[in-house]
């Protein structure tokens, strides 16, 4: 599908994105497990470009029970889980108030990184109903977020961050990391 060769390059809309997402085939969670790096897929939501100025790697699925659902690039060239505790209180604002997405502001995370990193899983795959198919779901443990995951191919799936409150999802895209990340 050409609407996922460069996702962050221009923006669709929540309508078209849903309509996508819809159209493709769910996944089960054995297919999760594995390493996935993650982009933006713009929707024109307020959260469109801020993983990725943050250095937002992608996701970690080491069994149904041991997820890290955020994993960044760190300065010296590898990477960190970090606990979604410490963003979950900025993302419930995200609709009121905007999240600084500059360099600088992505820098200064990198630095303070350490301070919320963890090693501890924070997250778990279920298979849940969501748009009238049951598919892979990503459920965080301290935030009422649900990120639910649909096939693009065989490497690659789309995603959706529920997010409760939140008026519109934001759409992301994973592919499947061969070399271990």
């Amino acid at each position: 599908m050409s609407i996922f060769e460069n996702p962050g390059s221009g923006t669709s809309t929540t309508s078209k994105a849903l309509e996508v997402f819809d159209a493709l085939e769910p996944v089960d969670i054995d297919f999760m497990i594995g390493i996935w790096k993650g982009e933006g897929f713009h929707t024109g939501h307020a959260l469109d470009g801020l993983l990725e100025a943050y250095h937002w790697f992608g996701k970690r699925f080491e069994s149904p029970e041991e997820v890290h659902p955020l994993v960044f690039n760190t300065l010296c060239g590898g990477v960190a889980c970090v606990n979604p505790v410490f963003v979950g209180p900025s993302l419930s604002m995200i609709d009121r108030i905007p999240i600084p997405k500059s360099p600088l502001f992505g820098r200064l995370f990198q630095v303070f990184m350490p301070l919320f990193k963890t090693s501890r899983s924070r997250a778990r795959l279920r298979m849940t109903t969501y748009r009238g198919k049951s598919s892979a779901t990503m459920i965080y443990d301290q935030l009422p977020i649900n990120d639910i995951f649909r096939k693009i191919d065989e490497n690659t799936v789309f995603g959706i961050m529920d997010l409760k409150g939140m008026k519109n999802p934001f759409f992301f895209i994973l592919r499947r990391e061969m070399s271990g990340g």
